[in-house]
């Protein structure tokens, strides 16, 4: 394994990660990424070879194993970090995309022709969806391992002896596993931490979906002000002037003469004297 790789592929998708993804990825390659290639693979490596019944009949061994171990945990734990995993990759490369097209854009439009992303990691748009399907996805992923796992092995504990009475099996015979208990405590542990995780994905997904909410909804107050005070504005100048075109204004006189006269011709009279 070429841990140089996995490295930059984990800063990337660190990179780009909230606080919540952070602590996600942590969990994921240390408490399961790690067990599993440390630990777990060692622990299974013998579970066929240690699988013994009480019977020389042969092939009974082989298909009482089959039957009671149809996929074995590592197996499903390996598909299922790989399937984990694949959806913080997929973020990582539309971030790659986003760079390399504004790489093409500032080449041909040159400096004066502006950006198509002011920040190419912001999770905005496309990669805004893009990141919320991942955590759907890893949430989904784990949610229906979590189900495969208690459908092939209830309660997610093994017994000390299964009885099996499958064909070629002489008549239903006692079968005994390796190191049970050192499996169950390494398959609860498994469990706990894809819970864990669900959890983690659950919470960002919340806490990103709760931030677009407060983001519009800030948007949507600003823009019904601006169109308030444009409204406003419009209104007042609009607005007829306090003067109207018949009223007139009489500077130096305390009393203003009547618009309308009795006797306009003893006014003129006056005014003339």
């Amino acid at each position: 394994m070429n841990w140089g790789i996995f490295e930059g592929l984990l800063s990337g998708v660190n990179k780009y990660a909230t606080a919540f993804g952070r602590v996600w990825l942590s969990l994921v390659f240390i408490f399961r990424v790690l067990v599993y290639l440390v630990t777990a693979e060692r622990v299974w490596s013998d579970d066929h070879k240690d699988f013994n019944c009480d019977t020389r009949q042969p092939g009974c061994s082989n298909v009482c194993f089959d039957e009671f171990f149809p996929v074995t945990h590592v197996r499903l734990w390996a598909l299922q970090l790989i399937l984990v995993t694949c959806p913080s990759l997929l973020v990582v490369m539309h971030v790659a995309y986003r760079e390399a097209r504004e790489k093409k854009h500032q080449e041909a439009a040159g400096k004066d022709g502006g950006r198509l992303y002011l920040n190419p990691g912001k999770k905005r748009g496309g990669l805004w969806w893009t990141y919320v399907f991942s955590l759907v996805f890893k949430a989904g992923v784990d949610a229906a391992f979590l189900y495969v796992f208690h459908l092939f092995y209830p309660k997610y504990t093994l017994p000390r002896v299964v009885k099996c009475h499958a064909a070629p099996c002489p008549n239903t015979v006692d079968c005994f596993i390796s190191k049970p208990t050192e499996k169950n405590i390494f398959t609860l542990f498994m469990v706990i931490t894809a819970a864990i995780c669900i959890l983690l994905n659950l919470v960002e997904l919340a806490y990103l979906v709760s931030k677009r909410c407060r983001e519009c909804l800030v948007a949507r107050r600003a823009w019904a002000r601006h169109v308030g005070r444009h409204r406003d504005w419009a209104a007042s100048s609009c607005k007829p002037d306090d003067l109207l075109s018949g009223d007139l204004i009489f500077l130096g006189s305390d009393t203003p003469p009547p618009l309308l006269l009795d006797h306009p011709q003893d006014y003129v009279k006056k005014t003339n004297v």
